[in-house]
């Protein structure tokens, strides 16, 4: 089992990047979720279906048709800063078939979860959007916040997800906080040389595009960019059975900070 808390990964000759995996052979096994991301040509499709995992797919960049449930949605996204997301989010035993037009960057997050839900189709029209810090610090904490679903409109999920945009030169999860359940971030930047660090506890990791976090519940994760490198990054938690993420956890070393709003 390897529990690390950062990875490099890249894709393979297949187009799969492998993050996270459920079970006792990991990788990131304690983050109770499977996180892969697919990079997928013009013309390449692919059907995910698991009778036991829910499922979020998200268009990180690309343009794609979604089919489920004999429904179909076309959609295109150049701009992860720019442009809202696109993200289906089905229960389990549900099957989609996604088929690129161009090429094409996903990212699919699952997990166990025996309840039966309806399929949801999140976009900029229904997902929110919200700009914090701008008043505090001089703006270096500022970040804007995409989240698609939460335990606030999708309780009977077992995840979260959304994206967190950080322009250059700034700080994300700040003040330094924590929460019970595990956390995986995925980055990218703009351009590939793009940089940072990201805190974890008492480790320091450098983050680099296409990198990702594996925080384990109970430590703080505040993260930096460097100037010059806005950054981006998807950002996913996993509820634990009866005790869903609802709110962080300030480190009481850092709270006199929420007093700078």
């Amino acid at each position: 089992m390897d529990n690390q808390i950062f990875g490099y990964p890249s894709f393979d000759a297949d187009g799969v990047k492998v993050l996270t995996r459920m079970g006792p052979e990991g990788p990131c096994s304690n983050m109770l979720q499977d996180i892969t991301v697919y990079r997928m040509c013009p013309g390449e499709s692919r059907s995910f279906s698991f009778p036991e995992k829910e499922v979020a797919i998200l268009l990180i960049r690309g343009s794609v048709t979604y089919e489920w449930e004999g429904q179909e949605r076309a959609v295109c996204r150049q701009d992860f800063f720019k442009e809202g997301a696109y993200c289906l989010h089905v229960c389990r035993g549900t099957s989609v078939t996604v088929r690129a037009a161009e090429e094409t960057e996903l990212l699919v997050q699952s997990t166990t979860n025996p309840r039966t839900f309806e399929s949801v189709f999140y976009t900029p029209e229904n997902s929110t959007e919200a700009t914090f810090g701008q008043g505090q610090f001089e703006g270096k904490a500022q970040r804007t916040v995409r989240t698609f679903f939460d335990y606030s409109n999708a309780p009977y999920s077992n995840l979260v997800m959304g994206e967190i945009l950080i322009p250059q030169g700034g700080w994300s999860s700040y003040p330094p906080h924590q929460h019970p359940q595990p956390e995986v971030y995925y980055y990218r930047f703009e351009k590939p040389q793009g940089f940072g660090a990201c805190f974890i506890g008492e480790d320091v990791c450098t983050i680099r595009d296409g990198s990702f976090a594996a925080i384990p519940g109970g430590k703080c994760h505040p993260q930096v960019n460097a100037p010059g490198y806005p950054m981006y990054y998807v950002w996913m938690i996993r509820h634990f059975d009866n005790a869903p993420w609802k709110d962080r956890i300030f480190d009481p070393a850092h709270t006199w900070l929420l007093d700078e709003a």
